[in-house]
């Protein structure tokens, strides 16, 4: 994506997240199956809210969405790249 690397299950701080862009300080989650428990759900906005505070951003997706619509997910990510971009890595991760 527009030369951009994505790392797969990157460690940040104490957590692990689906995926993640250094240059970007862009974060990509895909909520599955085992977010449908409200107590998932709290965890993993607690958790987002954390590492916001750290100056990562989120973008966040349901499975279904990427299963069946990828090409919107596709759209939204080059898009908040496209608005984005400009901001300097974090030199943290």
């Amino acid at each position: 994506m527009k030369g951009y690397q994505f790392l797969r299950q990157k460690p940040i701080g104490n957590f692990i997240v689906d995926f993640f862009c250094s240059k970007l300080n862009l974060i990509i989650e895909i909520d599955g199956a085992s977010h449908d428990t409200e107590e998932a759900y709290k965890a993993d906005k607690n958790r987002q809210q954390e590492l916001e505070k750290s100056g990562l951003h989120f973008l966040r997706f349901d499975d279904e969405e990427v299963k069946y619509d990828m090409l919107n997910v596709l759209r939204t990510i080059e898009h908040w790249i496209d608005h984005y971009d400009k901001q300097p890595p974090n030199p943290l991760y």
